[in-house]
């Protein structure tokens, strides 16, 4: 890790660090935004979405790939034409994909954006 010599300048760094000028704005730290409430309110919302989905999708993959390799004679039954099972399942993985993307775009749109806005548009207010 870089340290600060006496004159300011970071040893391998050419020039020095670009100044920030905060005026009399309030800056916020990362352990500030953290303990904020709608931050956390943030979170809760994006994690009750992504956790559950992220299991839900991971159990439906692996039942793929498991079903692939130990249960051949099912994955192998036609369903229609040269159409088998194996072939529907890793479709329908792509149409998950899909399905999930369209979901959370929906999902961010309606319960995350608007109250990122908000914390936003709150923390712009304060530092003025």
């Amino acid at each position: 890790m870089a340290t600060s010599s006496a004159s300011g300048a970071v040893p391998g760094v050419v020039g020095s660090p670009p100044s920030v000028d905060t005026g009399s704005a309030k800056l916020y730290s990362v352990v500030e935004m953290q303990s904020d409430p709608e931050f956390q309110e943030l979170k809760r919302r994006f994690r009750a979405f992504a956790f559950p989905t992220t299991i839900i999708f991971l159990a439906w993959y692996l039942l793929y790939v498991i079903a692939s390799g130990f249960a051949r004679d099912f994955m192998a039954q036609k369903v229609i034409g040269n159409i088998n099972v194996a072939i529907i399942f890793g479709l329908l993985q792509f149409v998950s994909t899909f399905v999930i993307a369209i979901l959370y775009s929906w999902y961010a749109n309606t319960r995350l954006d608007p109250l990122a806005e908000k914390l936003r548009q709150r923390i712009a207010e304060e530092k003025k």
